[in-house]
């Protein structure tokens, strides 16, 4: 099997790619395949030695890519996280000179893909595009959005999902009144508020609902407007009378704490407002764990959701919200049948399932590659 470079932010960063890395790396060499990170760093990450880090690239290191394509060129093939933000140089612009310096083949994962890009994010995508080996995307409304919006050849696009943990065995901790729940960090388009006027709409069920948001607020948010948003949240909950039914977990749950806390829930609420969202890593690992989702009309619900294992409503609509999830808690039978559309989707979602495929994308990749011209002597 060929090693792995991952070229990402990685834990400790708290952020959804330094997740998805962490986990994928994991599974890839779980078996004792070569692998190293190529970390990416900010001004406010913790720098400190991280195990299976073979090298950090800084935010504040100019020309840094130099050096973290030389640690990714040791490897076999590279796997590179994309996001507009995470990278230096306008909106990440740094990561493109490091593709065009690799000598191994690059596989380049697509976390976000824009329905209406600035020209410069456009130009730059496709760009990046044309230098990988191959690209990601995790949803089939990513790929189209990818291939109508952007010059792309469509033979370098694969979909493969975004990964999710085994909870099959986590013991499910059943509550004495409806579980509720939305996890991550937080922050404005979270859109918790919505969730919180939706509880307040479902005070006459009895039992009565308790409403868990764990997550600690997003590190750029803290930076930029403290935390105000989780403030708002408090007084809004105040105000609807609904305080004493909310627990705010401010907290990055490891696995398993998160395991326990998503097994334990009646009803995954994701009530986001962004309408550029493709992929959600919480949408994944709540289908997986077999939870029933109400999720606000996002891309990638729209797409796994519909007709499947969850409701899907308009989004800044407490009362749908409020609507969909009376449903989950009171319509017989309801429950059941979005559990028995899960089992279907489930086995694909597993990350043994996801990372397969990945070996099999990287194996093609190393197949295809001109083999090197050893010098002849004279």
């Amino acid at each position: 099997m060929p090693s792995y470079g991952f070229l990402s932010t990685h834990p400790p960063t708290r952020c959804g790619l330094a997740t998805f890395n962490s986990a994928l790396a994991a599974q890839l060499t779980a078996d004792g395949t070569r692998g190293g990170i190529v970390r990416v760093t900010d001004h406010g990450d913790d720098q400190r030695p991280v195990p299976g880090v073979v090298h950090t690239w800084s935010a504040l290191t100019p020309t840094g890519w130099r050096d973290a394509a030389a640690a990714l060129n040791t490897f076999d093939v590279a796997i590179v996280q994309h996001e507009y933000g995470i990278y230096p140089g306008n909106d990440g612009e740094d990561v493109l000179p490091l593709l065009r310096r690799l000598t191994v083949p690059s596989i380049v994962v697509l976390h976000t893909v824009l329905r209406q890009p600035t020209a410069r994010q456009k130009s730059l995508l496709e760009r990046i595009v044309a230098t990988a080996g191959a690209v990601v995307t995790m949803t089939e409304t990513a790929r189209d959005r990818l291939l109508v919006g952007y010059a792309v050849p469509a033979g370098k696009v694969t979909v493969i999902p975004h990964g999710a943990a085994e909870l099959a065995d986590v013991p499910v901790e059943r509550r004495s009144r409806p579980h509720l729940l939305t996890w991550g960090l937080l922050g404005p388009g979270k859109g918790v508020e919505w969730s919180l006027r939706a509880l307040a709409r479902l005070q006459d069920l009895e039992p009565t609902p308790t409403y868990t948001v764990a997550g600690r607020t997003h590190p750029k948010v803290v930076e930029h407007q403290g935390e105000a948003y989780r403030a708002g949240l408090h007084q809004l909950g105040a105000q609807l009378g609904i305080a004493h039914a909310v627990d705010y977990q401010d907290v990055y749950h490891d696995q398993e704490a998160l395991g326990r806390l998503i097994r334990s829930a009646d009803v995954v609420v994701l009530p986001y407002d962004s309408r550029e969202q493709v992929t959600s890593g919480v949408l994944i690992e709540a289908v997986a764990a077999g939870v029933p989702v109400v999720a606000t009309a996002f891309p990638h619900a729209v797409e796994l959701l519909t007709g499947g294992p969850g409701l899907v409503v308009p989004q800044q609509n407490p009362a749908a919200l409020a609507a969909a999830i009376r449903r989950i808690l009171t319509e017989p039978g309801l429950t059941a049948r979005l559990a028995g559309r899960v089992r279907p989707l489930a086995a694909h979602l597993r990350w043994p399932a996801v990372a397969a495929r990945y070996e099999t994308l990287a194996g093609q990749l190393s197949e295809a590659r001109p083999p090197a011209v050893s010098a002849v002597p004279a």
